[in-house]
């Protein structure tokens, strides 16, 4: 009798119109600049029926599952339809981001394997401050930086600009503009008012390092590789904007810094530069709670001295993009990854459903 396959299912919460749905409708001539790629990106729903579409591909059977904000479908979905695995692609809920750890913890309780880091490293990542403390603590350099609760600011605040200024809690460059990098005082108060009027505290003021960006992706626990770096080329972004990969650089197809900056892989570093760098984002991968797979966001100053500047549990996946472009440089197929993924979660398996006290192993009961 043939084996039967895993089933995987790809949970996700998405709500309301995808903005990227609009886009269908702009002609790119109206912009007032020629774009580089193509303004009609694929939707977030396109990107998972391309997840689930790779994922049958490689032999697993697969059902895409949107969550909807709303936890009696979440809980209904474990307890009832338990699959062998979950692939886990839910990034907030009810709209808050730091809902993401809540539930990857209720896998946890179901005792089904997921993908991507658990509630500690989502945690742990998602405090952009926390993250830095412990990095320093083991010693992994990251840019000096100042946590703030209030607006209000020292004067004597000990960092030397360039500064750069973020929201200490949100991902996906949320909050990052050209203006975020501040060169002066007036200019350090006017950006930490904005961000306090825009976001909740905390604020992150940080020491900006004028130099090259690498994303360095982690693929694997035992032990994770390093995948081929990418560099991002800032040379055609418009005069005076700072180098920096800012929100409307990663998402926003209208804005023609969108077009201007550049990834190259592999990126061009010496070998001495690259072992560092390696090592040094295996040892943020650990400390942090990362596991399947992730990116690390790099500086390195012209004197050639790394830093890290962000840890990124569960990056996005879209084909041809950053962690999949990495991969890929490294002879994984689309595919492939996806499968390497699923199979480190589906090794956690027996680990999960083994119980932790007396008694049977069990589901929560949902009523």
């Amino acid at each position: 009798m043939p084996r039967k396959q895993p089933t995987v299912a790809i949970l996700f919460n998405l709500t309301g119109e995808d903005e990227y749905e609009k886009l269908r409708d702009i002609d790119p001539s109206t912009l007032g600049f020629k774009p580089e790629y193509d303004i009609h990106v694929a939707t977030s729903m396109e990107e998972y029926e391309a997840l689930a579409k790779a994922l049958r591909a490689e032999g697993f059977r697969v059902r895409l599952v949107n969550v909807e904000e709303n936890l009696p479908r979440l809980l209904h979905t474990l307890a009832h339809r338990p699959p062998d695995v979950i692939f886990n692609l839910v990034e907030h809920f009810h709209n808050n981001p730091e809902r993401e750890m809540d539930v990857a913890g209720v896998y946890e309780l179901f005792r089904i394997p997921y993908t991507g880091a658990p509630p500690f490293g989502l945690a742990v990542c998602q405090r952009k401050g926390l993250t830095k403390k412990l990095l320093t603590a083991h010693g992994v350099p990251t840019p000096r930086a100042r946590l703030l609760q209030t607006s209000r600011q020292d004067r004597d605040h000990g960092l030397r600009f360039p500064l750069i200024v973020k929201p200490g809690r949100e991902d996906a460059s949320s909050g990052v503009e050209g203006g975020s990098v501040v060169y002066n005082d007036r200019q350090l108060r006017r950006r930490i008012d904005w961000a306090f009027a825009r976001f909740a505290p905390p604020i992150l003021v940080e020491e900006y390092i004028d130099g090259r960006e690498l994303h360095v992706s982690i693929l694997g626990n035992g032990p994770p590789v390093v995948l081929p770096m990418i560099e991002f080329d800032f040379s055609a972004l418009p005069r005076g904007y700072p180098r920096i990969i800012s929100y409307a650089a990663k998402w926003d197809p209208l804005d023609i810094v969108f077009h201007r900056v550049h990834a190259v892989c592999p990126a061009r570093l010496s070998a001495t530069i690259r072992k560092k760098v390696e090592q040094m984002c295996l040892e943020a991968y650990r400390i942090t709670g990362c596991r399947d797979y992730a990116r690390i966001d790099v500086r390195l100053s012209p004197n050639g001295r790394a830093y890290v500047l962000e840890v990124n549990p569960n990056p996005d996946l879209t084909e041809g993009v950053s962690f999949m472009e990495s991969a890929e440089k490294a002879g994984f197929s689309f595919p492939q990854t996806l499968r390497m993924i699923v199979e480190e979660a589906l090794a956690r398996r027996h680990a999960m459903s083994e119980p932790t006290g007396t008694g049977e192993p069990h589901a929560p009961s949902v009523r």
